[in-house]
């Protein structure tokens, strides 16, 4: 070749050099939502309806709920249900807030949410709505306050009954109120549903789906001493999992395979796991209600084999969805008012599934980190409240912290 020629092409090598090393450079990972904050809904079993919240008066009701969210963030968005409602549920006006002290803001911390640019919205019965995306800083494991406006009733209340947190409600539209003047309180959360964050693309969501001793019964209130909350606190003081939230979608009384208190855990799946926003691992803990049900229905029909299908029927539709499915063994209960030998001999054969299967993709022994060693039936006494079935605040840290961080490497297994 000419030293012409290749005079001539320097420039296009010149270009190449230049153009590859841009193509080398990682490209920034786009953002998306992921749930910090969770409930599972459930239609309110004692007062029925929405009357309860507005005792009679003509000029409606602002509700404020305090939730305590896992992971932090710049930007949220709000999530209200009216699932079990049955007729259109009328928001007037809503807006998420710092939480200062029981019922009082951070002021000057209040963020109007909005709905396609609205200041209100109306929700089907049977629907939910998520609100507008606004700027809001989050910081990990804060909490938030959300209020919103309610001008009438709408029939059957969507609740989440054992929230363990206090919430507040006042007549009138006080949403904007940095403190409420003598308000009513509750530990349920009525309409309020999720928060989502906008997160990096690595980021993702660990759901828990079980009963009562995942929901957080018998820890102490506004304390957030379940589990899950534990869970969260580990999650967010290791930088390699930081990325992570937890979700929690506990219902006290819940069974895998009949209705009762909520729907049964087959029958949420899609909603309460699949749907939730960046839903990435999934730890199951359910199934010692359909157990204790044998101690009044000794005919039920209940079998080790038809518990360890509902959950195989869980991992098989998380796995379709790519999440990764993690067992929980189910913690000791002799001594509770509903057991039975039989029951037991269900509970057992249904842990060794769990540990030896290898249907999941991991597991967590709950069993043996909260077990008597001298008595492995029962709870050990300084981890339970004397029930014999829950975890006290003890017990729930336990089990939170026997979970190995490492499972939240694992990938989904193929079919």
């Amino acid at each position: 070749m000419s030293l012409k020629r290749l005079v001539g092409l320097t420039p296009l090598f010149i270009v190449v050099l230049c153009v590859q090393p841009s193509l080398a450079k990682p490209q920034p990972t786009q953002q998306h939502w992921v749930g910090t904050w969770a409930s599972a809904p459930l239609v309110d079993a004692h007062a029925g309806n929405a009357e309860q919240l507005f005792a009679g008066e003509q000029r409606g009701v602002t509700l404020r709920e305090v939730v305590h969210v896992s992971m932090g963030g710049e930007i949220v968005r709000v999530r209200f249900s009216n699932l079990f409602g049955t007729s259109p549920l009328v928001m007037s006006a809503a807006a998420i807030a710092q939480t200062l002290d029981g019922a009082a803001i951070v002021e000057g911390s209040a963020k109007p949410l909005s709905f396609q640019g609205q200041p209100s919205v109306t929700i089907p019965a049977g629907a939910l709505a998520i609100s507008d995306p606004v700027p809001f800083k989050l910081a990990p494991l804060s909490d938030a306050t959300v209020s919103f406006y309610l001008p009438s009733p709408s029939g059957p209340i969507t609740e989440h009954e054992l929230g363990n947190e206090t919430s507040y409600r006042l007549p009138g539209n006080v949403v904007a109120s940095p403190t409420l003047d003598t308000p009513a309180t509750s530990t349920s959360w009525y309409y309020l549903n999720g928060i989502d964050t906008l997160a990096a693309g690595d980021a993702g969501a660990v759901i828990t789906i079980g009963d009562s001793i995942t929901d957080g019964a018998r820890s102490t209130i506004n304390a957030n001493g379940r589990w899950p909350d534990e869970l969260a606190r580990r999650l967010q003081a290791d930088p390699k999992y930081r990325n992570l939230s937890v979700l929690n979608e506990g219902i006290s009384g819940n069974k895998i395979l009949l209705d009762g208190a909520g729907p049964n855990a087959l029958s949420r799946f899609d909603r309460d796991v699949i749907a939730q926003s960046g839903a990435k691992y999934l730890l199951i803990l359910e199934g010692i209600n359909d157990i204790g049900r044998l101690h009044g229905t000794p005919e039920d029909g209940l079998t080790a084999p038809r518990l360890i299908f509902a959950l195989d029927q869980m991992i098989q539709r998380a796995h379709a969805h790519g999440i990764a499915v993690i067992g929980c063994t189910l913690t000791p209960y002799h001594g509770a008012n509903y057991y039975t030998e039989n029951g037991e001999a269900i509970r057992k054969a249904v842990n060794d599934w769990i540990r030896t299967s290898g249907a999941f993709d991991g597991f967590v022994d709950f069993e043996a980190a909260v077990r008597d060693p001298n008595h492995p039936d029962t709870f050990l006494p300084s981890d339970e409240p004397g029930d014999h079935l829950h975890p006290n605040d003890a017990g729930y840290k336990v089990m939170g912290d026997t979970i190995d961080l490492k499972l939240f490497t694992l990938k989904p297994k193929q079919p």
